[in-house]
């Protein structure tokens, strides 16, 4: 009986499959890419200063939500933020400091920016696809903030019980100059960061 001590070719090509780096499938690179974007998120969240004459302090929370839909296709850019809503209503400090924290947060007077930021990251990223000049980017930009003010400020008004011209006083009026400045600067910086990317990977 004779013992063959060749590898097989079935062997050769199970071991050539297994070397190919874990990043480079596709479905890892984007958990990779969500995990990173819901970290991203929260220490933007984290840079947070209360205004008093509101109960939303300033975050800069949306520019991070902007350019996460500016730099990842739609269905990543929702996984990325839902995953962090998930982090923060499990307990994990991830949202604003200013705040009770959790769930509790999730569901509070913030909690309308909150649960709008997936939409608003997809329809920022859904948009900007179409068209990747400046322009395009930035109202694509714009719209995602309007989802996060709008929803933000239904939200509020709803638990209030105010009046419309009361909640737009308190959740979308005090944001519009700052919120201005974050859509410029998440445009900005996902064209710098874009011009970076290989071109098939747009």
């Amino acid at each position: 009986m004779e013992i063959s001590l060749k590898p097989s070719r079935t062997t050769s090509n199970s071991a050539g499959q297994l070397a190919i780096p874990l990043l480079s499938q596709p479905l890892v690179r984007k958990a990779a890419y969500a995990i990173a974007g819901s970290a991203l998120v929260a220490l933007s969240a984290h840079v947070s200063i209360p205004l008093g004459f509101t109960p939303v302090p300033f975050t800069l929370q949306p520019f991070a939500v902007l350019l996460l839909g500016l730099l990842l296709d739609p269905v990543t850019a929702f996984a990325a933020l839902a995953l962090y809503l998930g982090e923060g209503a499990a307990g994990m400090p991830v949202f604003s400091p200013h705040g009770p924290g959790g769930g509790a947060q999730l569901l509070g007077l913030t909690g309308g920016y909150l649960m709008a930021a997936p939409v608003a990251a997809a329809a920022a990223s859904w948009l900007s696809r179409r068209n990747r000049s400046f322009l395009a980017m930035l109202g694509s930009a714009a719209i995602g903030d309007a989802i996060l003010l709008i929803c933000g400020a239904a939200w509020m008004g709803l638990l209030l019980h105010s009046t419309l011209r009361v909640a737009f006083a308190q959740s979308i009026a005090p944001f519009l100059l700052t919120d201005s400045l974050k859509v410029l600067g998440a445009t900005l910086c996902a064209g710098i960061l874009l011009s970076f990317r290989p071109s098939q990977a747009r």
